[in-house]
């Protein structure tokens, strides 16, 4: 994976479709994690837990398993809602287990024709623990993608992985695979082309860990209003430069943490504000990578 470091100043202005200041993505993290792990070590679970005392891995964890459950039994239901009575879309990630374990959920996602983002095989086998086993990263990637195809009924367009947690040789895999998008780096308010090895590129479509429930809501200790402050500022910020060059806003959500009663209104009220400006792009990740390998010389050419 090899990208050119282009400070936003060397840039050519990005001029969205429309005359769009900004493309805003609204990500839904559909997340299944397995209850224990072959394993006696304390592991990753692939996200933050509500009681932070470690277990082995064989061990069953009660609380943070049904606290994570909570999210595919009630709280995604709760942002389904939100997002169907605003009238806008939201873009979804999906890991396979999710496809295979929690149908109802991915199934209300494709009937309403929302975007899925292949999102790992399961949320407790990351990617970085194939560092150094190119063929054992592959191999998890690969099954990934049958199972996507499988559940969803076409191939997968791009992928995030678990905890955004890639190796160097991720990116060369996915184009290998013919995936056209990655949206594992964090580092810009703008897409950018990633070159790979194949020749294949991929565009970089970035996610973030500051604008996202798990950092706002858990890590900063936000109540609902203080956590729509963030999602509004962030906003207002990047609506202001997109006057000149377009941006990128990403807002990651999982439905255990936002989809609970007393946080859901931050995701209600933000909506509803970014609905009352023009000039808004409420894009797929899809759409806007098939639009930049179209336009990319036009702005890191």
């Amino acid at each position: 994976m090899q990208y050119d470091f282009v400070p936003m100043p060397a840039r050519k202005p990005l001029k969205w479709p429309n005359g769009a200041r900004i493309a805003l993505m609204l990500t839904t993290n559909f997340e299944y994690w397995d209850r224990t792990k072959d394993t006696d070590k304390p592991f990753y679970p692939g996200g933050p837990s509500i009681i932070t005392d470690t277990l082995p891995g064989n061990v069953y964890d009660n609380p943070n398993w049904t606290w994570r459950e909570y999210g595919q039994r009630v709280g995604v239901w709760r942002m389904f809602e939100c997002f169907e009575q605003a009238g806008v879309p939201t873009s979804c990630t999906m890991n396979a287990k999710m496809g295979l374990e929690r149908q109802a959920v991915v199934r209300h996602a494709i009937d309403r024709g929302w975007e899925l983002v292949a999102h790992n095989y399961v949320q407790t086998d990351l990617l970085s623990n194939y560092q150094f086993d190119i063929e054992g990263e592959r191999q998890v990637i690969r099954e990934t993608l049958r199972v996507y195809e499988e559940v969803v009924g076409r191939k997968a367009r791009g992928w995030l992985s678990s905890s955004l947690r890639s190796t160097p040789n991720t990116a060369d895999i996915l184009a290998e695979e013919g995936l056209s998008f990655l949206t594992d780096l964090l580092n810009d308010d703008q897409p950018y082309l990633i070159r790979t090895e194949c020749g294949r590129p991929l565009v970089s479509i970035p996610y973030t860990s500051e604008v996202n429930d798990f950092t706002v809501f858990l890590r900063q200790g936000k109540d609902v209003d203080g956590a729509f402050r963030v999602f509004k500022e962030q906003f207002d910020e990047l609506y202001r430069e997109g006057a000149t060059s377009g941006r990128l806003m990403n807002i990651g959500l999982h439905p255990h943490v936002i989809g609970q009663p007393f946080r859901i209104r931050a995701l209600r009220d933000f909506i509803a504000y970014a609905k009352s400006f023009p000039d808004v792009w409420w894009a797929t990740r899809e759409e806007i990578a098939d639009w930049y390998l179209e336009n990319h010389a036009g702005h890191i050419g």
